[in-house]
């Protein structure tokens, strides 16, 4: 990181007054010496919230600390309620770099000779422009001839070195906050960081976001019963590296606007059930759930308005659970919503999400204290999101530790929720979701469940059946082996510890004649 740019993300944080985040009475002497040193960097927009101020610092910033603060955005859980609802506004739509700079890193990666066979119609001015990449429009035809529109998306140029960069300055600041703010250690912002930094740079690998596409594709392939509630672009993988990636255009409306949805007649109700379907069907059956779904990267597809499609494109950040995981959750889910808050709370001690030493009783009356309030609404007005929010916030009072893959969860649904409300604002989560919930659980634990289980290993057991007999003999040669140097063992011992005994007897002999010549002498 230049001195340059740190001094210049330094200036823009006292121009927009950031500095006020801190408690003068928080900061030691050299602190407030060296800022009343900076005379000339004066807060310039005291006329605005604090909470504004930081979003707008950010947007200066640029592209890296844009996407941070997307990202900060969905973590409700640690900022307060004004600084989410700011930093929310963040949108995608970014400055775009030349296009025939982007025409040159995209030949540079697939070669001069590829470029010029298969695609054709490039069109340097960028559809559309994000913090890491932009995407160009492109005719693609393949060895048959045949031709298809394409999208072809290319990382910024030296964006990898700029993101470190920056994120390695949003480290220290990190530490300052950690270190001097009142709410440091509760916010954690080292570890907002470190998970940002871990986001931002798997997005950096376009053949990771390829694969993650292809993967999402094939669970909602055509021909499954779910093929009609989400598409996925198709990936032309043979054409894709690490700083391009090919897939095929799409032509939908976006999600966001709901008056080109309504004025087509599209069914807002199904399409809103069906937003929530693909969370949990990617979720509780797929294990491997798509991380980043905000307006800007889902699309519907109107063709058959009474019976919409959801569109996802951007791939970059998926979410995956393991077995335990989706179980414990879909679990407290059923048990939040039957308001059974000694199981969720026995929920949470017994996944290891907080302590095995805490109190279940009180962590029961604190879940009780925050969630009891939210249940005097109709379900339909209940936030399924801010249930989520509300749960970790109180199990964090209680040691929870930060879970990764429960974070991109937790953002996932605020996305998702928000997206079906502003669709259709009477959407009851809770109806559409909670049939799909209390069918899983009873799948992987009933009697289904250990059918289940026994045929998907089925196939192991028929392996090594044959191998049963000599296993059984082994087990028997080894165990008979064992015990017969067990004995031989114990025989050793009984030895050793009789010539001890011996010897024992002896030295008490021999010192007792000693002691009895030396009486006599004397």
């Amino acid at each position: 990181m230049s001195s340059t740019r740190l001094y210049r993300i330094i200036k823009t944080f006292l121009h927009y007054g950031l500095d006020e985040m801190v408690p003068k009475k928080m900061l030691p002497w050299y602190a407030r010496v060296g800022r009343h040193s900076l005379f000339w960097l004066n807060n310039k927009h005291k006329d605005k919230p604090i909470a504004q101020r930081f979003r707008l610092a950010i947007e200066e910033l640029g592209p890296v600390f844009i996407k941070f603060g997307q990202m900060l955005s969905t973590r409700r859980d640690l900022l307060p309620l004004d600084f989410s609802d700011e930093l929310a506004l963040l949108q995608d739509q970014v400055t775009p770099f030349d296009g025939e700079a982007a025409k040159r890193l995209i030949i540079k990666a697939m070669g001069k000779d590829a470029f010029e066979q298969y695609f054709s119609d490039f069109d340097l001015n960028p559809l559309a422009s994000a913090s890491i990449a932009q995407v160009h429009t492109a005719t693609l035809t393949d060895d048959d001839n045949y031709a298809t529109k394409v999208v072809i998306k290319v990382l910024r140029p030296n964006i990898g070195k700029t993101i470190i960069a920056d994120v390695k300055v949003m480290a220290r600041f990190a530490s300052i906050i950690a270190r001097w703010l009142p709410d440091g250690k509760r916010l954690r912002p080292k570890e907002v960081v470190a998970e940002y930094k871990k986001t931002i740079l798997d997005e950096l690998d376009l053949n990771r976001e390829a694969a993650n596409a292809i993967q999402l594709k094939r669970n909602f392939e055509q021909g499954s019963e779910y093929e009609k509630i989400l598409y996925v672009p198709e990936i032309y993988s043979e054409h894709c590296h690490k700083n391009v990636l090919v897939m095929e255009r799409i032509y939908g409306i976006g999600v966001a606007e709901i008056q080109t949805l309504n004025q087509v007649g599209v069914n807002m109700k199904l399409l809103a059930e069906r937003g929530v379907s693909v969370f949990f069907t990617q979720v509780f059956r797929d294990s491997f759930f798509h991380a980043d779904m905000h307006p800007g990267n889902v699309f519907v597809d109107a063709t058959n308005p009474a019976d919409p499609t959801w569109i996802a494109i951007d791939c970059g950040i998926v979410g995956t659970l393991n077995r335990e995981d989706k179980r414990y959750l879909a679990e407290n889910f059923v048990a939040f919503f039957n308001r059974d808050y000694r199981k969720v709370a026995q929920l949470h001690v017994d996944s290891g999400w907080v302590p095995a030493s805490t109190s279940v009783d009180e962590f029961e009356f604190a879940i009780r204290t925050v969630c009891e309030p939210i249940f005097n609404k109709p379900l339909a007005e209940i936030s399924f999101g801010q249930v989520l929010v509300n749960l970790f916030n109180t199990a964090r009072r209680f040691n929870m530790e930060v879970q990764p893959q429960l974070v991109l969860l937790q953002k996932t649904l605020l996305y998702i929720e928000g997206l079906g409300r502003q669709l259709y604002p009477q959407l009851d989560l809770w109806q559409t979701a909670k049939p799909f919930l209390e069918n899983w659980v009873r799948e992987q634990m009933g009697v289904k469940a250990v059918f289940t289980k026994i045929k998907e290993n089925l196939p192991f057991w028929n392996e090594k059946l044959p191998e049963m007999p000599d296993l059984v003999y082994d087990y028997l040669k080894v165990g008979r082996t064992s015990q017969y140097q067990q004995v031989k063992l114990m025989q050793q011992l009984l030895k050793q510890q009789k010539q001890n005994n011996n010897k024992i007897i002896y030295s008490i002999l021999i010192a007792s004649i000693v002691i009895a010549s030396a009486l006599l002498l004397q």
